[in-house]
Formats: structure tokens, C-alpha cells, sequence
């Protein structure tokens, strides 16, 4: 059955004085409609209001779109790979093969084997330089994880990234398909606890993988965005988009952000939408390779079988 959502506009009054407008808001359902009254009493118990006197539910209409908030992984949306008999496991990386085109327009140095620091500047804004490193492949390839060293010549490399930044750590699952505008920022991540968890940001941008339209336009995260989810204490940042940066411009405050804070991030991911919000642990460990700060991953998720 297809998932629901109930979309409408709201109108609170306080008992004490005030009140609280909204205007298209949507909220998950059970089945495929609910009542004003009942609607109301959930709207108030989502948003933890007290005081409320009136609540008026106006230009009410059910839509079909994803749950945002389920905890139910939808079958059919990713790779299953098996496992054992109280979890599955999903693959979300891409298939590298002859010829992967993952930068698709950058400068030629960057799609050749190797990108060295000092060469980077002429790309980037004062300040801002990156380390792209080889071995037998291109380092930025498919779908692959970024560790300081990717960003700061001080910063720890492949070898040097602890297992607990990158191996079954717990997850969590951001949905922002839909969004208007490619920018992703800060309040996405504000109704989650971030601590410690493997944050994947599913946008659905990696239906385009493959095509022209996956290097335009694409979505990516704000530098406050970022600052958020170092301050929360996220241990991982991923995304299934062509970069977690704004690639118009010559600066990268999200790697800088994140990597500066020792948070590696995994970009190019696919397969999320097949992921719950939450209940699954995530991995995307590399080879342990000294001096490269960047390597192709099998990025994947094991999701806890329902009792």
C-alpha cells in the first residue's frame, strides 16, 4: 500500500494570550485519511505545544509521498544482500567500472590519476586544497568516503581512520526528497539526535547517476548545515548526491567543516530511500592505504528484522 500524508494549513490560539500559524504542513498517516479532531490532537502532541485553547484545521488534502519519518524499511528500493535471519543487509554504493565518469566538466587534472595539493589551489579559492591520490584507479571514483587528509595536509589519511568513524555505527536517516531548492540546511537535522550516528542524507539524486543531470543543480548541505550536524556530534555525514558541497563556487566549507572536525564523509551513496529512519547500523570502511585522504567504499547497512 502506498504511503499517505495528509498536507493542510493551521491556525493555534493559546489560552494564555498568542498564537501559532502554519501553512502547508504535512504529517505521516496510518491509513489513507483522519479527522479534523483527531488531526488536531496529533498536531499538538507532535509539536509538544502546552497552553492551547483553539485549533483551527483548514485546506486540508491527502497526498501520496514517502513517510519522511517511518521506521519501516519499502521493499524493492535498494540492493538486499542477504544476511542472517534477524537482519538484512543493503548495498548503497555504486558499481565502478571501465570508464565511471563521477566528476563529469571539472578541470582535466582533476579525472586523471592523480591531483597533487599544490596543483589543487589553481582550482579553489585561497585557502582551500585537496590531496587526490592513485592506485591502479582514481581515488574519486563511484561512491567513496573523504578523511582529513582528503583536506589538510595535517589531517589523519586512510590508514589513520579509526574504525569507529567508519564500521557499524549506528544510523540515521535524513529524508529531504522534495525539497525546493538544492540547499540542505541546518533545520533538517535540528528534529534528530545526531551523537554518534552515521547521518546519510537521502535527496534521490542518485536516479540522475549516470546521466548529465547528475552533475546540474545537484543537492548539497550548507556550511551551517555542517557546523550543526560537527556541533551535534555526528560521527559520519553522507549524502547521495554528486558532492555535499556547493560545487558553483571555488570554496568547500562542508568538507572543511566536517573533515576539520575529523568526521569523514561518504558522497555518491545510493539506495537510501530503501532505508528506515533509524534501526539500522551503517559501514563503509576503505583499504588502509598511508598518504591518500580519499578511496571508493562498498557504503551498506544492516536493518534490523522486524520481531
Amino acid at each position: 500500500m502506498p504511503d499517505h500524508r495528509i498536507c493542510f494549513d493551521f491556525d493555534i490560539r493559546f489560552s494564555n494570550g498568542g498564537g501559532l500559524q502554519g501553512q502547508d504542513f504535512r504529517l505521516d498517516l496510518d491509513g489513507e485519511d483522519i479527522g479534523d479532531a483527531a488531526l488536531a490532537e496529533r498536531l499538538v502532541r507532535e509539536l509538544r505545544l502546552l497552553m492551547v485553547g483553539e485549533v483551527r484545521i483548514l485546506n486540508r488534502r491527502v497526498i501520496v509521498e514517502r513517510h519522511k519519518g517511518s521506521g519501516v524499511a519499502p521493499a524493492g528500493d535498494a540492493v538486499e544482500c542477504g544476511a542472517d535471519e534477524a537482519s538484512r543487509l543493503f548495498d548503497l554504493s555504486h558499481t565502478i567500472e571501465h570508464g565511471t565518469i563521477t566528476y563529469k566538466g571539472l578541470p582535466a587534472p582533476l579525472i586523471c590519476d592523480y591531483l597533487s595539493r599544490e596543483d589543487s589551489r589553481a582550482f579553489y579559492e585561497a585557502g582551500t586544497e585537496f590531496q587526490i591520490g592513485r592506485i591502479d584507479m582514481v581515488s574519486n571514483t563511484g561512491t567513496y568516503i573523504d578523511t582529513p587528509f582528503h583536506r589538510f595536509a595535517d589531517g589523519h589519511d586512510l590508514a589513520g581512520l579509526p574504525l569507529a568513524r567508519a564500521a557499524d555505527l549506528p544510523g540515521l536517516l535524513v529524508r529531504v526528497e522534495g525539497s525546493e531548492g538544492p540547499a540542505i540546511d541546518w533545520q533538517h537535522f535540528a528534529p534528530f539526535d545526531c551523537r554518534g550516528h552515521a547521518v546519510l542524507v537521502h535527496t534521490g539524486w542518485d536516479r540522475h547517476w549516470g546521466t548529465d543531470a547528475y552533475f546540474e543543480g545537484h543537492p548539497f548541505l550548507t556550511e551551517k548545515a555542517a557546523e550543526f550536524l560537527r556541533d551535534a556530534g555526528a560521527a559520519l555525514v553522507g549524502i547521495d548526491s554528486h558532492n555535499i558541497d556547493d560545487t558553483r563556487g571555488r570554496t568547500r566549507p562542508v568538507h572543511t567543516v566536517l573533515l576539520g572536525a575529523g568526521i569523514p564523509i561518504v558522497e555518491h551513496m545510493t539506495g537510501l530511500s530503501a532505508l528506515p529512519v533509524s534501526g539500522f547500523r551503517f559501514s563503509a570502511v576503505p583499504p588502509k592505504v598511508r598518504g591518500m585522504g580519499t578511496f571508493p567504499v562498498r557504503a551498506h547497512a544492516r536493518v534490523m528484522r522486524e520481531p
